[in-house]
């Protein structure tokens, strides 16, 4: 049995970072890139690193640039994280899984620390295989929290679940994460919407900026945590711009959520620091008409734009500072 799967990367539209403050977002995944995993059988359970994890180099500058692209840990520690959190989601249900081992390969071309969720792309398709190979069955709502687990319990990542249900589920997701939801039933309301709803969007990025979310969200938690007036009323405003998103969207008014998105940035630039390269680009991607909001955790925009001429002039704005553009490839929603 040869087994292939993959995930793809998370473009947040709208709501993000409330997602992992009880709030509201709606995001899609995309399959201009993807991380894959290959896994078959074999006597020994073996993990295959992929260049990101390497430790030979030709030479210490050549350590020095590879660190500079894929920083301090590879990918070998999320496939890791991922397989102990199936083995213990599998002990804790009582499924019986057979007693084969297997080898297993990942690599991907999700651009790195980008805000583009690539971590947990790869986590999400080593499941996937996982799944495969054991024939066990995950509900999607389980699956997304057991995704999380793997970074936030496993590896101490600070993470939340937005990604995970967004390449989860595939295609345009609303997702309501409810306190008082969370609680009672262990998950949020996940809600697929209609791909064709969505107005013209772009996404653009650039590789001079890796921060990772780690970096970028530094103190939002513990402010959250001791009741930061501020930081507290953002995330209820995060919150509504995706529920009026979502209802501008199923009314057909999809051209009219491009102040929403700009608001999204606004309020977030409001409670945290943003690097002067990333709001560059933000502000150049406003200046040739188009919106402008974080895809994640900064590195990489997404937005609105109205037509081609539109496109081409933000493509040209953006491409003299070192960012690229793409109409993203949304995928559809799995059943």
């Amino acid at each position: 049995m040869f087994i292939v799967t993959r995930s793809y990367p998370r473009a947040a539209l709208v709501g993000n970072p409330s997602d992992g403050y009880f709030g509201k977002t709606i995001a899609f995944v995309f399959r201009n890139f993807r991380a894959e995993v290959a896994l078959w059988e074999s006597d020994e359970l073996e993990i295959l690193p992929d260049s990101r994890d390497m430790l030979v180099y030709a030479s210490i500058d050549k350590m020095a640039e590879d660190i500079q692209v894929h920083g301090y840990y590879g990918g070998v520690r999320l496939i890791k994280a991922a397989i102990k959190c199936f083995f213990d989601y599998c002990k804790v249900e009582s499924i019986a899984i057979d007693k084969k081992n297997f080898t297993l390969r990942y690599d991907t071309t999700i651009p790195q620390r980008l805000g583009l969720a690539g971590s947990s792309a790869i986590i999400t398709a080593c499941m996937r295989a996982l799944m495969l190979f054991y024939e066990v069955t995950i509900p999607k709502p389980q699956l997304a929290n057991l995704i999380l687990s793997a970074e936030l319990k496993e590896l101490k990542i600070g993470a939340g679940l937005q990604d995970r249900v967004a390449q989860v589920y595939q295609g345009l997701v609303y997702m309501d994460f409810d306190a008082a939801m969370m609680e009672h039933q262990g998950s949020g309301s996940y809600e697929s919407l209609e791909i064709g709803l969505l107005p013209n969007l772009y996404i653009a990025y650039r590789t001079d900026l890796a921060e990772g979310s780690e970096d970028t969200h530094n103190d939002l938690r513990e402010r959250y945590n001791r009741g930061d007036k501020e930081v507290l009323k953002v995330m209820e405003g995060l919150a509504e711009l995706a529920k009026q998103v979502k209802t501008l969207l199923e009314a057909g008014r999809g051209s009219e959520i491009c102040r929403l998105l700009d608001r999204n940035f606004d309020l977030r630039r409001s409670i945290l620091n943003i690097s002067d390269g990333n709001l560059q680009m933000v502000e150049v991607a406003r200046s040739a008409g188009a919106s402008a909001n974080f895809t994640g955790s900064g590195g990489a925009i997404i937005g609105t734009y109205t037509d081609d001429e539109m496109y081409a002039c933000l493509k040209t704005a953006l491409s003299a500072i070192g960012v690229k553009v793409i109409k993203p490839e949304i995928t559809p929603s799995v059943d």
